[in-house]
């Protein structure tokens, strides 16, 4: 019954049938993942795809703890003997966690209260007298109240208690929460001080030591960089509930909605001032705090959530990168005193040779000679260069060399080598390469990155590849929550090969569990490959169900049935066989022979457990089997000549590549040790409303200079062509925002990692600021 209920409203969020939603309900509950869901049980959930379900996954979630708490807040009025029928249909009826503890709020045993001590008093008739009967006389109706032996000294006393009796009373009717809050989310502002004398030390929240803006349109980077200034103790943040109002204007508006909603109106009667003082205690003492705790917690909460997506977006782009393929390739990690590391890996990402050179130290002639020897011995195709401290002056040395050893040529690519270091400190990298430096082993992930991204950057926490925007600032349990469904839906995604897969690869499979993986592994170098998808019944503690899960996500190359290279589960091989024995050929003449798949019925092999979306996606296997979701290589050309950030002039067009993409613009790479940023309004000649609807982080972008600041490192890009690097109104325009929206660097790869802030963008904030 409760599933019902659920699938219903988490239907109509998503525009689906319910009966959708309640096959995913029944398919999460016995235990399937969602890759699995998503890719092999699509006749259950009428198509629903990984995007789909993991949205209904995090509502699932939601709906069924309000409801676990929907109880708990029932049975505990009902103890109390409160739970009227009215109540109860409020409670039954309200899908929001907020409203349902707004109404749980007269009820939850809380610490005595003035009021409470009020009414212990016996000043609760007093309380109604003067809110019901304004025309009675405060002073001498609350004459009748004192009471020495109960604490009420006076009629001041009596009259103060009677206030706090109505202004609790008030400020837990649900209703009117309601309607405050729906009137401080549309109109209040956020207002940041600086806390005086923290000016200095808080130099780098200076564009907010003065700051409102309207509480709903907050974007989620400043929101994150005021709390962030709370937190650190340099600014007061404020909630402005009347940010038109005049100085002098006493009362709140809010006072008026409070008085609107209890119905009072003051007519010049004796009671009227007093009353009024209870709306203005309602308000001030009571549903302000309240509200502004709760509101500020909900922008926060808003703008984490945000940050976070902002976060899993860039990471699907960098982990669903093109990779560079099968190839010999060395991993030059730059550096200028501590030299250049160098690691050559083979096609399957083998490690072969290491070595350090130092060919920015008067030793390029023995360097050149190590590189050149490294490169010829081992067939090196591809060299990929770490895009730290001196990497264009290692690409430039890398070509150089080339250029020189007519007999040996390989394609240099710059590659982020943001994670490298955290990779090379790692338990795993110490695991794999327990006699290697660990200078060397970021050398090595290097040069993997290059040939697979995907296999590579799941070994390295994805918090430390640095394409975050606030990532330390967030809730790291949904942040991780988050990041490690990105991982997964990549990989399952992508798929990955059974006998050359990483544990940590293999960890991300669908229905693995780190034990899992590195069984498979272990069972893999005792018995030598995988020959069938069905051996894995053979690992240790791999139980059918696990098997289910995984099995259409392993990928055997050249194995015993060529189906277990493609996408097809073994589960459907049987409707493979019925379409052989219609083509009336073998499986090999099959795969690939688009000619004869297209001219398939798929209706014709479908039956009741395999439907016309798994035929479909069967003859898609068929048609172009092991095929990778990934796009086409390609890499940036960086310009000869522009090296470092002096080198660059107003008006250059560069193309770089896009390392992060925030919700203010994009960040750039384009060779010089210092990203550009691409402000939102620069990246397309029309209206953006979200950076990620234009770029994505790994794109090849065509970009001009428009203003460089060498003394704050701040390079200011534009991808509209056309833009004058000279028009004022423009820069004007720009230096108005607040400077993180405007004008914003970060350094490249690694060295972001070290950056006290922790991500991309506080570099920003970091280097203009020094």
């Amino acid at each position: 019954m409760l599933n019902q209920q659920l699938s219903l409203i988490i239907a109509a969020e998503l525009g689906v049938q319910a009966q959708q939603i309640m096959a995913a309900i029944q398919l999460l509950d016995d235990g399937n993942t969602i890759p699995f869901i998503a890719r092999y049980r699509k006749e259950a959930t009428g198509g629903l795809d990984d995007g789909q379900l993991r949205h209904f996954e995090t509502r699932l979630t939601y709906l069924r703890e309000l409801e676990e708490r929907r109880q708990t807040i029932l049975n505990s009025i009902s103890e109390q003997g409160k739970l009227s029928d009215e109540l109860r249909a409020k409670i039954l009826s309200t899908q929001s966690k907020t409203e349902l503890e707004d109404l749980y709020l007269p009820y939850k045993p809380k610490r005595r209260t003035k009021g409470q001590i009020a009414i212990e008093a016996g000043l609760q008739p007093l309380a109604d007298l003067l809110w019901n009967e304004p025309g009675r006389e405060p002073e001498q109706a609350a004459a009748d109240y004192i009471a020495q032996d109960k604490g009420i000294e006076d009629t001041k006393a009596a009259l103060d208690g009677a206030r706090y009796i109505l202004m609790e009373r008030f400020a837990e009717d649900a209703e009117l929460l309601a309607k405050v809050r729906a009137y401080l989310q549309k109109n209040a502002f956020i207002s940041s001080k600086v806390i005086a004398g923290k000016e200095i030390e808080g130099n780098k929240f200076q564009d907010y030591f003065d700051y409102s803006e309207a509480l709903h349109a907050v974007p989620s980077h400043r929101a994150l960089a005021m709390f962030r200034g709370r937190n650190e103790g340099i600014l007061q943040l404020t909630l402005n509930a009347d940010p038109e109002a005049e100085e002098n204007i006493r009362h709140s508006y809010c006072e008026e909605i409070i008085r609107r909603h209890l119905g009072i109106e003051f007519n010049h009667q004796a009671a009227d001032k007093w009353r009024e003082q209870v709306i203005a205690w309602t308000w001030k003492i009571k549903v302000a705090l309240h509200l502004e705790t709760e509101l500020m917690g909900a922008l926060r909460e808003k703008a984490e959530e945000e940050a976070i997506d902002v976060f899993a977006r860039n990471l699907n782009a960098l982990l669903m990168a093109a990779p560079a393929g099968a190839k010999n390739t060395m991993g030059l990690d730059p550096g200028l005193r501590t030299g250049v590391k160098v690691a050559v890996v083979d096609n399957t990402g083998k490690l072969l040779s290491t070595d350090t050179i130092y060919p920015h130290t008067g030793q390029s002639e023995r360097a050149a000679l190590s590189l050149y020897t490294l490169g010829k011995k081992y067939g090196v195709e591809l060299i990929a260069i770490g895009n730290g401290t001196a990497s264009r002056e290692t690409e430039r040395f890398a070509k150089d060399v080339m250029q020189r050893f007519k007999d040996w040529k390989a394609q240099t690519v710059v590659v982020s080598e943001a994670g490298a270091s955290v990779y090379s400190a790692s338990e795993l990298a110490a695991a794999e390469f327990p006699e290697l430096d660990v200078s060397l082993r970021g050398a090595v992930s290097i040069a993997r990155r290059l040939q697979d991204p995907l296999a590579e950057l799941v070994k390295i926490d994805p918090k430390a590849i640095g394409v975050g925007q606030y990532q330390h600032d967030v809730n790291q349990t949904q942040l991780a929550r988050k990041l490690d469904a990105v991982v997964e839906d990549c990989v399952n995604a992508v798929g990955v090969d059974l006998n050359m897969a990483s544990a940590p690869l293999l960890a991300r499979v669908a229905g693995m569990t780190k034990t899992l993986a590195q069984n498979i592994v272990d069972y893999r170098d005792a018995n030598g490959r995988f020959e069938s998808r069905m051996q894995l019944m053979k690992v240790p503690r791999l139980g059918p169900k696990a098997f289910e899960q995984c099995a259409g996500f392993m990928r055997i190359a050249q194995g015993e049935n060529p189906l277990d290279a493609s996408g097809v589960h073994p589960e459907a091989y049987p409707v493979v066989e019925k379409i052989l024995q219609a083509t009336q050929q073998s499986i090999l003449e099959l795969m690939g022979n688009a000619a004869v798949i297209r001219q398939l019925e798929a209706q014709q092999f479908t039956d009741q457990q395999f439907g016309l979306p798994t035929v479909r996606d069967i003859f898609k296997e068929l048609e172009k089997p092991g095929r990778d979701p990934r796009g086409e290589f390609k890499t940036a050309t960086f310009m000869d000549g522009v090296e470092s950030i002096e080198d660059l002039k107003s008006g250059m067009i560069l193309e770089g590549t896009v390392t992060n993409v925030t919700n203010f613009g994009a960040f750039v790479d384009i060779g010089v040790h210092q990203d550009g940023l691409v402000h939102i309004s620069l990246l397309a000649d029309k209206f953006v409303q979200d950076p990620h609807q234009v770029v994505k982080t790994g794109d090849i972008v065509k970009v001009k200079v428009l203003e460089v600041d060498i003394a704050r490192k701040r390079i200011a890009l534009s991808m509209r062509l056309n833009e004058n690097a000279a028009k004022k109104d423009e820069k004007s325009d720009r230096s108005a925002m607040p400077k993180e929206r405007s004008f914003a660097t970060h350094n490249s790869g690694r060295r972001r990692e070290n950056s006290t802030m922790g991500n991309a963008f506080a570099d920003a904030l970091k280097n203009w600021k020094k």
